[in-house]
């Protein structure tokens, strides 16, 4: 029986992961993660002709470049969890539409890949499902035409601004197989903290990573130097110094094995990415690339995985609301 530790649910069954894979656009191609991409595209259209239709169409490649990994067909998938930030998700119904499997639409803004994850470790834990996928997605372009302004207007970015990933990750998780395997998930809490500034992600984040971790280990009666790799989703430069100093104040020194993967997934001497990356895409693709893969060479045994969430829209920016966070954790674990 899965075990529920207030927030923090142990399972008793932990689904392996059977499969990952990623897409990722010209500027993921250009960073120090290269080489951890399945696909990386030289444009921001991947053959469409519009943008949210490309973000669509990495959803669908990326879901069949899992299936192909694990050999499997989209029939002997469960179900789909999946989400982006485009209004009404439509990067996923639209992309992932023509599968046929049964969907779970979801929106947890930058914390999706979190969200999916638990949710699809959740029901296989719970013998409800053999397999299923979680799948999210981000383009710069789709989200900088929604959220702020159109792309060819050329604004001025911020010193704390992030750059939304172009990119997609999908880890199907099976009920039997070699693991890596999801031990643990802790659901998050919103969480407020009155930032407003649309430009300025990782402060309005970063409360929601810290409440989430923090509950995370005393849950499970953990500390943050028992994990190989604590790594939040796109905090970027700001929010992720900002998570250290919440829990510096409590008497944790964060090492070096705290990292984010906002600063992971670009070349910030090199490219002009301000604070780092974000976007649903951030996360999922450096998880499904560069974490998971380490984690199958040996590199790491157990890596604790919090993406994070900024659970705003454009016309509660435009009405003056402050910027509610939200942050899911996953256990990823290299035994049972």
């Amino acid at each position: 029986m899965n075990e529920k530790r207030r927030r923090t649910i142990a399972l008793a069954h932990p689904p392996s992961v059977l499969s990952f894979a990623n897409i990722g656009g010209k500027f993921e191609g250009e960073g120090p993660l290269a080489a951890y991409f399945d696909e990386l595209g030289q444009d921001s259209f991947f053959g469409e002709k519009t943008w949210e239709k490309a973000e669509s169409a990495m959803q669908k490649k990326v879901l069949q470049r899992a299936l192909d990994q694990a050999k499997l067909a989209p029939g002997d998938l469960d179900y789909i969890f999946a989400g982006d930030l485009l209004n009404q998700c439509i990067g996923s119904s639209f992309g992932l539409r023509d599968f046929n499997i049964p969907f779970y639409g979801l929106y947890g803004a930058c914390s999706t890949m979190g969200e999916s994850l638990s949710l699809a470790a959740l029901i296989v834990a719970g013998g409800y499902a053999r397999r299923a996928a979680a799948i999210t997605s981000s383009h710069f372009c789709t989200a900088e035409r929604q959220y702020r302004m159109p792309v060819p207007y050329g604004n001025q970015r911020t010193p704390t601004a992030q750059w939304t990933a172009t990119a997609s990750g999908c880890t199907i998780l099976s009920d039997d197989g070699p693991g890596p395997y999801i031990t643990h998930v802790t659901c998050g809490k919103i969480v407020d903290k009155g930032i407003s500034d649309v430009n300025n992600m990782g402060a309005a984040m970063a409360p929601a990573a810290y409440d989430t971790l923090s509950t995370f280990f005393r849950d499970t009666k953990t500390k943050p130097d028992d994990y190989d790799l604590v790594i939040t989703g796109d905090l970027g430069e700001l929010g992720h110094a900002v998570v250290r100093d919440f829990f510096s104040r409590d008497g944790i020194e964060l090492g070096e094995n705290f990292q984010d993967c906002g600063l992971l997934l670009y070349d910030r001497k090199k490219q002009d990415m301000h604070a780092g990356a974000s976007g649903c895409g951030c996360s999922a693709s450096v998880l499904n690339g560069y974490l998971l893969t380490e984690m199958r060479r040996g590199k790491w045994k157990r890596i604790l995985f919090a993406p994070t969430g900024a659970l705003l829209s454009p016309t509660s920016s435009f009405q003056g609301e402050s910027i509610p966070g939200i942050c899911h954790a996953v256990c990823i674990s290299a035994e049972k």
